[in-house]
């Protein structure tokens, strides 16, 4: 291990930890074009990266190696460059940006690096995140400013995962689970905002990092409101309390004027039908195909969505450019879908559901209770079974109830990350991830083909032969699917329209509100003259 921080000075960050229940603030109006105040229907967790905080790199607290930059690419943050690998893309070597203080004035170098994912690889921590770098062997300081990956397999996309938030080492000198650390509600990064205050259940604001290395941010205060209920939100929005939040598409819509303005953001966010494909009925081929072909998936979009997504036929979305196969889809064909079952023994009984050899086409599919749109998109997804011949049960449950029912009972479920097709594909299809995470291929879909197609595209550093991969995979799926894609589903938000300028859409991810949205790049936001 280097040496170094002998002794620094302590900047101490003033956090307040309180109940629910407080009043929000008072409308900002037209007021102090550097503060902003907003308005989410979803409060995190926690607030450490090791847990899954900014996993896609939208953390203001912290900073990752490199950033996203909106759309497809990646471009440095701490480090000073795109990193350097070996020509088997299994040695990666980053070079680190001085003079970068956390925001308790301690220096940044390479031992936060080694100890951020040596921690997120190390069972003693029980991070969350850490079957997304199962991949990695070694991680080391070259010097205070050098670090190198040593990786388990040639792994093209590896730049992929240093998006993930650098934390102190000294908040990880001790070997422990992450589920109490400090650092859950009180983070401490380098990025450009700082946590000054947590009323957990009711707000948080941030503060803009004044010595922050890109430079401090103009919009230096930032308040967030938490208010689950959406048509809550609209309203108090409507009143001109909000500067922006983060609404269903149609909600937006109305919403969206007098001084405000609606936007709809491409995503690589996806909502699928997750079928366990262990089960007597959502386990065979031929039903699986024929609720593929019996969807409409653009009635749903219109309907639902109010235009705003497109249909899904797998999982990689037209964003990722050349790894996308437009080939690889289904039509809207409800008696193809009847054929099929006719053909595979699957006989209409009086009821009008199908049955073969004594069962039932029945079984059932789960969905968020607080999630109305997975409740619509299930409703819509048993229609069109039943339609078909299939009976789809429906049931609302909590997220903790979930995993004692995957094996048993579908899910309508939601991901996606804009940054590269192998953390986008190969935990939501890939046979070996089964049993290694709650959200890993649930289904327990396996394909020797797609599982050969993703290992390629994984370890191929070559781009154009990398997309051929990424095709293939989405061919091979399609003519043996093992869930029901429906939607790659726009995020629509409302933002005050002329107080600051700085917005740039951007592809977002599965994970949205007021951390991405319009406010993704806030740090980089300017008062409108």
């Amino acid at each position: 291990m280097l040496n170094r921080r002998a002794s620094f000075v302590a900047v101490p960050v003033a956090l307040s930890l309180l109940g629910a229940g407080c009043a929000a603030p008072s409308a900002p109006g037209t007021g102090d074009p550097g503060s902003m105040l907003l308005a989410d229907g979803y409060e995190p967790e926690s607030l450490n990266p090791l847990l899954g905080y900014g996993v896609e790199g939208a953390a203001k607290f912290y900073d990752g190696l490199l950033a996203f930059d909106g759309q497809s690419a990646l471009r440095p943050a701490l480090a000073t460059e795109a990193p350097q690998a070996t020509p088997d893309a299994k040695t990666w070597t980053v070079k680190l940006r001085d003079g970068v203080r956390f925001h308790d004035g301690t220096p940044f170098d390479a031992e936060d690096v080694v100890a951020t994912y040596k921690a997120a690889t190390d069972p003693s921590y029980a991070a969350t995140v850490s079957s997304d770098f199962d991949m990695l062997a070694d991680v080391r300081a070259l010097d205070p400013h050098t670090v190198q990956f040593d990786l388990k397999i040639p792994y093209a996309a590896w730049p992929s995962k240093l998006v993930l938030g650098i934390m102190p080492n000294e908040q990880l000198a001790e070997p422990k689970s992450q589920e109490s650390s400090p650092l859950n509600t009180k983070p401490l990064g380098t990025g450009p905002y700082k946590l000054v205050e947590w009323r957990q259940g009711d707000q948080m604001t941030w503060e803009a990092n004044p010595d922050y290395w890109a430079g401090a941010p103009a919009v230096g205060k930032v308040t967030v409101v938490f208010a689950k209920d959406d048509n809550t939100r609209a309203q108090r929005l409507a009143s001109g309390e909000f500067d922006g939040t983060v609404l269903p598409p149609v909600l937006a819509e109305s919403v969206g004027h007098d001084g405000y303005r609606t936007v709809h953001h491409r995503t690589a966010d996806f909502r699928s039908i997750a079928l366990p494909n262990t089960h007597p009925v959502a386990g065979d081929r031929a039903v699986r195909l024929a609720l593929n072909l019996a969807v409409n998936r653009e009635g749903m979009i219109q309907a639902l969505l109010g235009g705003h997504g497109k249909p899904a036929y797998a999982p990689i979305p037209e964003s990722m450019g050349a790894n996308f196969e437009p080939t690889a889809r289904f039509d809207f064909d409800p008696e193809r879908a009847a054929k099929l079952l006719d053909e595979a023994g699957w006989r209409v009984g009086g009821d009008g559901i199908r049955e073969r050899g004594g069962v039932r086409a029945q079984f059932t599919v789960m969905y968020f209770a607080d999630d109305s749109l997975r409740k619509d998109l299930a409703r819509a997804f048993a229609s069109d079974a039943k339609a078909i011949g299939i009976q789809v049960e429906l049931a609302g449950v909590d997220r903790a109830a979930v995993p004692a029912r995957l094996a048993t009972d579908g899910l309508v479920l939601g991901g996606g990350d804009p940054i590269d097709p192998d953390p986008q594909v190969y935990t939501g299809l890939h046979s070996s991830v089964i049993g290694t995470g709650t959200y890993n291929n649930p289904g327990q879909y396996r394909n020797a083909e797609v599982d050969a197609a993703l290992d390629g595209g994984r370890q191929e550093v070559d781009p154009a032969k990398r997309a051929e991969f990424y095709k293939q995979a989405q061919r091979a799926y399609v003519a043996d699917p093992g869930l029901v894609y429906l939607a790659f589903i726009d995020h629509s938000y409302v933002m005050r329209d002329g107080k600051w300028s700085g917005y740039q859409p951007p592809v977002e991810p599965h994970v949205h509100g007021t951390t991405w949205g319009p406010w993704w790049n806030v740090e980089a936001w300017k008062p409108q003259a």
